[in-house]
């Protein structure tokens, strides 16, 4: 007895091997590098080194952790990190808040140019940037400040997260806010009150993208801040190679301890920061 296969189905039992084979390689592409550099850090100086090459350590050991706090204080990395991270966060978030509101449902004359303006701006590179940016802090004396840094951060995250609030708040319809005003709420309280919890997991996906941009950020960490009480992660994780000497145990470690805080963000965050992304990408 001979069975029928529709072409729709033959076509998506042909398609499926190369879906797998897809997600296998985005998974090892995004997988493999952390991985390897959590492997590394539970490795010595002589495993690491040894030949033929050990993917997994033989015998882990965490005192290349324990180094990595002793050799630098990286407690205070962390700290500072952290603290420009969520200052630049929350600033960025409430101004762009507004300029996604007023881009969503005011009527602006020159609207379209002010979207592209945007676009352009966040495409410029921040090498280019770095000069007119160290003078204008050293001019308002913030050079060595965490505001030196939250500052530009700020300027730099809000394009992106702009845009990406102005297609949650386009999706709002708009006699949610007017019955709220009818009630005797002002704008902006419709705004916070209504509009803002409605689009939580876009609030949420461009929190989390401000956030791990300030967080990985280095040129301008580098650049504007010189004391070593105000280093952030990632300038201070250079500070472990010496001249001669690259311990790649200790900077794996430190590298570790700087990717599990923000590892924990995205895991609770990741229901609304996965919806955020998939509603965004439907409406945009």
């Amino acid at each position: 007895m001979s069975t029928v296969t529709s072409p729709g189905l033959s076509s998506m039992l042909a398609g499926r091997p190369l879906r797998l084979f897809a997600a296998a390689a985005l998974l090892i592409n995004g997988m493999f590098p952390a991985l390897w550099i959590l492997f590394t850090s539970l490795k010595n100086e002589a495993e690491l080194t040894a030949k033929p090459i050990t993917w997994l350590p033989h015998a882990p050991t965490l005192a290349n952790y324990m180094q990595a706090f002793s050799d630098q204080p990286l407690h205070i990395f962390l700290f500072n990190s952290f603290m420009v991270a969520l200052l630049s966060t929350c600033l960025t978030l409430f101004i762009s808040v507004l300029a996604a509101y007023a881009l969503a449902r005011l009527n602006l004359r020159y609207r379209g140019l002010i979207l592209s303006a945007i676009i352009a701006v966040s495409t410029f590179p921040l090498v280019t940037l770095l000069v007119p940016l160290f003078e204008i802090m050293r001019t308002l004396n913030l050079l060595n400040t965490w505001i030196a840094l939250v500052l530009p951060y700020t300027v730099l995250s809000l394009p992106v997260c702009t845009l990406m609030l102005v297609s949650f708040f386009e999706g709002i319809p708009r006699d949610l806010e007017n019955a709220a005003m009818i009630d005797g709420c002002t704008r902006l309280g419709a705004l916070f009150k209504i509009v803002v919890p409605l689009c939580a997991p876009g609030v949420f996906t461009a929190g989390i993208l401000a956030f791990v941009n300030a967080w990985d950020e280095f040129l301008l960490a580098l650049s504007f801040n010189s004391n070593p009480s105000l280093r952030t992660l990632p300038v201070g994780i250079q500070l472990y190679q010496g001249e001669f000497a690259f311990p790649w145990p200790v900077i794996s470690a430190a590298l570790v301890v700087g990717i599990v805080p923000v590892a924990i963000l995205i895991v609770i965050f990741q229901e609304r920061v996965v919806s955020g992304l998939t509603a965004g990408g439907i409406k945009g």
